[in-house]
């Protein structure tokens, strides 16, 4: 397996503008996270997100297994007015984290992706009369799982805000 660092380095080839050490203990999953996803036009309709992705107990198991990750962001100085500006940042964030994904899949055995907003991989989700089909590539939004986003960048000591006229989405990678 690549060490962290390898990681780290591919997350910045990848195209990530901030790419640092996430300490897992650190996550605290609660319910808090989630009280947008029930007003989500995505909500109840796919795998990645609640109800599918699970409760907080079974999303705190899957994540606690892990020990280190990295937070990974996409930052860029917009016009928080001008939605086309704010799509284009999230587009870029999007492209980021799929080239990064197929790193994942690749070489990291054991490791679990973990995005932004729900997955994308298919047009329509098989979801509930079906399983997914392709769960190696299913993202969960560190929301629905139940990730205060701003809490876990604090809390492992990385910027959320980066200053007026800047927008930065994260997402993060846990490992071993």
């Amino acid at each position: 397996m690549p060490t962290l660092t390898e990681i780290k380095e591919k997350a910045l080839a990848c195209g990530f503008t901030t790419v640092a050490d996430l300490d897992v203990d650190t996550i605290q999953l609660r319910i808090e996270a989630r009280q947008g996803c029930e007003a989500c036009h995505a909500y109840n309709t796919n795998w990645s997100c609640p109800p599918a992705c699970g409760t907080i107990e079974e999303c705190s198991e899957r994540v606690h297994k892990y020990k280190r990750g990295l937070i990974l962001q996409t930052t860029g100085e917009v016009d928080t007015m001008d939605y086309e500006e704010i799509m284009e940042l999230s587009a870029d964030h999007a492209k980021h984290l799929k080239d990064f994904h197929k790193y994942v899949a690749e070489e990291l055995d054991d490791a679990m992706l973990v995005g932004t907003g729900g997955c994308h991989t298919c047009k329509t989700c098989t979801y509930p009369d079906e399983p997914c089909r392709f769960p190696k590539q299913l993202l969960h939004s560190m929301e629905a799982l139940g990730m205060i986003v701003s809490d876990v960048c604090k809390d492992n000591d990385v910027k959320y805000y980066y200053g007026p006229g800047t927008l930065t989405y994260v997402s993060c990678v846990l490992v071993d």
